[in-house]
This record gives C-alpha cells, structure tokens and sequence, in this order.
C-alpha cells in the first residue's frame, strides 16, 4: 500500500494561492523554454497551478516515488498541457536523473514534501541539475494538523482519541518535525542566497471535504483506523457542528523560500 490515496490526493489536496503561483511564474521571466522539476509532485498540484501561467514551449518533469500519483497526475495535466510537455519520474528526488546530459531545470519546487526527503542530498542533486540562475522554491502551508483553528484543534483531538497523541505516518510510525530549519539546508547548498515570502491565504472547506482531505493525509489515512466508519460518523458531526453555513474556514501563511547561487539573479 502506498502511503497516499493518489485519488483522493488529487481531489482534496488544494493547489497554490494565485500569488504563489504569481511569485513562481515570475522567476521564469525571460525563459523562452523553461524547464519545471517539481520534486515531491504528487498529484501535480504545483504543476497544474501554474500551468496556465506557462508559455507553450515549457516543459514540466515531475518526480515522486509514488507511481500511482505520478499516473494520477499525467491523467490530470494531460487535457490542459496545450503544447507543453509533461515527464513522470517514479524516482526519489535525490535520485533524479536526467536522460540528457544537457538537461538544465530553471525552476525548481519543492511543495509540502521537504520534510519526507534526504534534503542534503536533494539539493546536491539539484545543484548538478539546475540551470546558473536557476530557482529553488521550497514551500508549505501546514496541514489541518497544525492549524490553530478551534474547530481544526477539536478535529484533531478526535483524530489522538482514536490514534494516540502523537501524529502518525506511515502503517506504524510516527511524525517527527525536521531537526534543522529548512532555511539551513538552503544554506549550507549551492542555494544559499535566501528570499522568504510569507503569503496569507483564506481557504473555505465544507465537512465532506474536509473528510476526503483526510483520507489523502498520512496522520488520518483509512488504514490507520479500526474502526474508520465510526470514526468518520463522529467527524462530521464535529464538522458540522463548527461549520458556519455549512462552511470551515481556514485562514493561514503560505511560505515560500526562493533560494538562488550567490550572485546569480534574473
């Protein structure tokens, strides 16, 4: 069993806010073909957010370990692709590969995944790949986890009920937060010439929406619950009780850290 539901993944995970994608297409300014590698892709939600913001001659490498999600999300981008060309990599990122050694990447991103990966070894690789005045883009919102909502904190107390106190991951395991800022890996790369964008977002959910978001997460996956039929029917009385017009709202920061070889710019 693969850690997520790539379906599920592709349908409740949300995309970028339109001023991420604004900040990301920006760096691709004056790249008549750009080249995309997005690491940790997923379903594709960076790609297909920025997509429309693409000239038609870009191209898009997505790399993720996850075959299922890679073909989750080629089913995606492959209606809106217009031209462009689209590449799965079924690889971890720091194994990415690319079949030409001429192969230069003007951007790359790394969206909601850097925590899952070797970063010291993701950002050597980048590093061999990355074009000179290239952009790294490493960035995250949380989760529903960590949000410090009253009805996110409530949900997540149901969740530790069932489950334990400590957040899972994984059939047996349990999360740890990374022991060093992502700012210091960053630092200690080729990619030490840091800017942080801190970007606030408003996001509404519904509790059946909410419900498939879980399911797609791995500290509320299906797999992990004895009894996950009852624990979804205590869920969405919780939701619905905290749901203003049938309505969540999360309000929170989207960071982006673009980081770039010292002295290299667009």
């Amino acid at each position: 069993m693969t850690l997520f539901d790539s379906v599920h993944y592709a349908r409740y995970r949300p995309g970028l806010p339109d001023e991420v994608v604004r900040l990301l297409v920006q760096e691709l300014a004056g790249v008549q073909a750009p080249t995309l590698l997005d690491l940790g892709a997923g379903t594709g939600q960076v790609a297909l957010s920025v997509l429309p913001a693409l000239p038609r001659t870009a191209h898009l490498d997505l790399v993720d370990q996850d075959q299922g999600m890679l073909g989750t999300a080629l089913d995606e981008l492959q209606p809106h692709l217009g031209g462009r060309t689209a590449t799965v990599h079924p690889v971890s990122a720091e194994e990415f590969a690319p079949a030409q050694p001429s192969y230069r990447a003007d951007l790359i991103t790394c969206c909601r995944a850097f925590h899952w990966m070797a970063r010291p070894a993701v950002l050597a690789m980048a590093g061999r790949v990355a074009a000179p005045q290239a952009t790294v883009a490493v960035m995250g919102d949380g989760s529903l986890w960590t949000h410090p909502a009253e009805w996110t904190a409530a949900l997540k107390g149901l969740i530790q009920s069932h489950l334990g106190e400590y957040r899972r991951t994984g059939a047996a395991g349990t999360y740890s937060e990374p022991g060093r800022r992502y700012e210091d890996d960053l630092a200690d790369s080729a990619f030490s010439d840091i800017t942080e964008h801190r970007i606030p977002f408003t996001r509404a959910w519904t509790p059946p929406c909410v419900l498939g978001y879980l399911t797609s997460t791995s500290f509320a996956r299906l797999d992990l619950f004895a009894d996950h039929p009852g624990f979804e029917e205590q869920a969405r009385a919780l939701l619905l009780r905290h749901a203003q017009d049938g309505v969540l709202h999360e309000d929170g920061v989207f960071t982006v850290l673009l980081a770039r070889r010292p002295g290299e710019s667009r």
